[in-house]
């Protein structure tokens, strides 16, 4: 598949992650020009494919991602891997330290931090996010903890521990429990753990 179409294909699916995970959204247009957690996204993706390319792109790699961040509010390191169908909704104020891994079909709310603990250099000192987990507004998930697939983090928690699939973390520090059914809805989650989505 040459570059151009993967490219296309791409952003497809970004938008189609963004139309199904924003209920504000109206078009794929109204998506496309204004949002900023898109737009920090598709400028990782370039940002990326630079410092993938080796030591001498990466000065220009950080640029791109220091100017992204003046644009949008969103930093993401060009060293992250970040899976398909991301989405960050708002966006300001997120950061996504150097060595994080964010699987597929992850969404995270505005000012979200997936940070390191560690100063240490040539470690992994940022989180790993399996599939399809959802962060809440103003979580941090700090140091190269393990967060398993289907996990809900919520709003202002802030997780130091890896947590396994299938969970929900709350709190500071973060608190894991289980869904008490396996099919249990979002909203009636709230019930259950109101710190989901506060």
């Amino acid at each position: 598949m040459s570059i151009i179409r993967q490219a296309r294909e791409t952003v497809r699916e970004d938008l189609d992650a963004a139309m199904r995970r924003d209920p504000a959204a109206q078009t794929r247009a109204d998506v496309a020009f204004n949002s900023p957690g898109l737009h920090a996204i598709w400028a990782y993706r370039a940002a990326h494919r630079l410092w993938e390319k080796g030591p001498q792109w990466r000065p220009a790699a950080r640029l791109m991602s220091t100017v992204t961040r003046a644009v949008t509010g969103v930093e993401i390191h060009p060293g992250a891997r970040i899976g398909r169908r991301f989405f960050i909704d708002h966006g300001m104020g997120v950061v996504i330290g150097a060595t994080a891994v964010v699987g597929d079909d992850v969404m995270l709310y505005h000012g979200v931090t997936l940070g390191g603990r560690s100063l240490q250099r040539g470690v992994k000192r940022h989180p790993t996010l399996g599939d399809r987990v959802t962060v809440g507004t103003g979580a941090r998930v700090l140091g190269d903890v393990e967060i398993g697939d289907d996990v809900q983090i919520g709003a202002n928690s802030v997780v130091v521990k890896t947590v396994p699939a299938g969970a929900v973390a709350t709190g500071i520090p973060a608190r894991v429990r289980f869904p008490e059914r396996p099919d249990e809805d979002p909203y009636d989650a709230l019930f259950a753990e109101p710190a989901i989505f506060i």
